[in-house]
């Protein structure tokens, strides 16, 4: 999807991007993030997660790096939001916010009919 391109994100991938707008995390606290953000609404397994990760990762919208670990502990992935990520990101957000206004007119929240 193209910065400029109103397609949907898909949930898992919105959330993926959503979840690492403000720190790098690794695969697990991604997990985290995304529990803590969608109120336990919305939890993908690993399988889902690490899939939209290569994907990502391919479209240039996160990138990876190693994180040393203390004397003895493994070195950690971490991820990180691309430019072009928070671009598609925000995108994606204005994309929605359409969308709610469009729904409360609609529903006659707005004004509209009831």
């Amino acid at each position: 999807m193209a910065t400029n391109d109103t397609s949907p994100l898909s949930p898992a991938t919105f959330h993926v991007l959503l979840s690492l707008a403000s720190k790098d995390l690794h695969g697990y606290g991604i997990i985290l993030e995304i529990n803590r953000i969608s109120n336990g609404q919305y939890r993908p397994g690993p399988g889902t997660l690490y899939d939209n990760l290569a994907k990502l990762l391919n479209l240039g919208w996160v990138e990876d790096y190693e994180e040393k670990g203390r004397a003895g502990e493994e070195k950690k992935r971490l991820y990180r939001l691309t430019e072009e990520g928070r671009n598609v990101l925000a995108a994606d957000v204005q994309r929605m916010k359409r969308v709610v206004r469009i729904a409360h007119r609609l529903l006659g929240e707005e004004g509209g009919r009831a």
